[in-house]
């Protein structure tokens, strides 16, 4: 078996269909690891930082990276890598407006968010830190899963561009 940190990882192109895809690949990790306490949380702020990674970090033709890290206490860290330009910060929506929320989202349900730089563009990342409850894994009924094998993907979609 892995040694804790187990990390994961995944390359995705510039395309629509990288968002439920990248959820996939993070359910299938955490379920594989038995952290699902906050599966829902982290499944969310992933939708929310790889769609911004794809609307506004991802230059024609490039991609991102989604990487997946459970720490030895349980804390569960994402990370999405672009090589876009760009200034990432909390906005300030319109009461009417339909979009521009989704930092807020990951702002009220990741413990810790934040922005770091790279070359080229930056790393918007989030963490999880574990359920305070004691006891057995509330999310786990009946014992732990099987090991999970990873979700199907296009060959075209590990290859980096």
């Amino acid at each position: 078996m892995e040694q804790l940190p187990y990390k994961r990882e995944a390359f995705y192109r510039r395309e629509r269909k990288s968002i439920p895809a990248a959820r996939e690949f993070t359910a299938w990790a955490l379920k594989d690891w038995h952290a699902i306490e906050r599966l829902d949380d982290v499944l969310l702020c992933v939708s929310e930082v790889t769609t911004n990674a794809l609307l506004h970090g991802v230059p024609p033709g490039r991609g991102f990276l989604l990487h997946i890290e459970l720490c030895a206490d349980r804390t569960v860290r994402v990370e999405v890598h672009d090589s876009g330009a760009g200034d990432v910060r909390l906005p300030e929506p319109e009461a009417d407006a339909e979009c521009g929320r989704g930092l807020l989202l990951v702002a009220a349900l990741a413990d810790k968010w934040g922005v770091g730089e790279r070359d080229p563009g930056k790393t918007v990342w989030c963490e999880f830190g574990p359920p305070s409850t004691t006891g057995p894994n509330p999310g786990l009924t009946g014992g732990y899963p099987p090991r999970l094998s990873p979700p199907r993907r296009d060959k075209s979609d590990s290859a980096r561009k």
